[in-house]
C-alpha cells in the first residue's frame, strides 16, 4: 500500500484510538501529574509519526518514528503505575499494554521497510 500521508499508517490509526483510551480513563483524574504525562505520551505517537512523515526525509521520518516508539513505551510504563496505584485494574491495564505492543511492532516494521 502506498502511504500518501500520515493518515494512511496504520500505527498512527491505532495510537489515536490509544489516545483516546488513555482519555476516557484518565481523563478526569484528580492525579493532575499523573494524568498529563500519560495523556501526553499517547498523544505524543501519533503525533511524531504525523510529524516525522511531514518532514519528507526518510531519516527524518525515521527519528520521529523512534520517538513514537519511545512514546508507546512510556505509556505502556505509566499504565503499571496507574496499576499500581489502583487507577486502573489488571485487565484494563493489559489491554492497553496489548495495544501498546502492537503499536510498537507496526512501527518497527516501518522502521525496517524505510532502512
Amino acid at each position: 500500500m502506498l502511504i500518501r500521508s500520515f493518515e494512511d499508517i496504520i500505527a498512527w490509526k491505532k495510537s489515536q484510538d490509544l489516545a483516546v483510551e488513555i482519555y476516557k480513563i484518565f481523563g478526569k483524574s484528580k492525579d493532575f501529574g499523573f494524568r498529563d504525562q500519560i495523556c501526553r505520551a499517547s498523544l505524543s505517537i501519533s503525533n511524531n509519526i504525523a510529524e516525522g512523515f511531514d518532514r519528507d526525509s526518510k531519516k527524518e521520518f525515521i527519528r520521529f518514528l523512534y520517538y513514537a516508539k519511545g512514546s508507546c513505551s512510556e505509556v505502556k510504563s505509566m499504565l503499571y503505575l496507574g496499576e499500581r496505584l489502583s487507577y486502573l485494574n489488571k485487565d484494563q491495564r493489559h489491554e492497553l499494554q496489548g495495544t501498546c505492543d502492537q503499536i510498537s511492532r507496526i512501527i518497527r516494521g516501518l522502521i525496517k521497510s524505510l532502512k
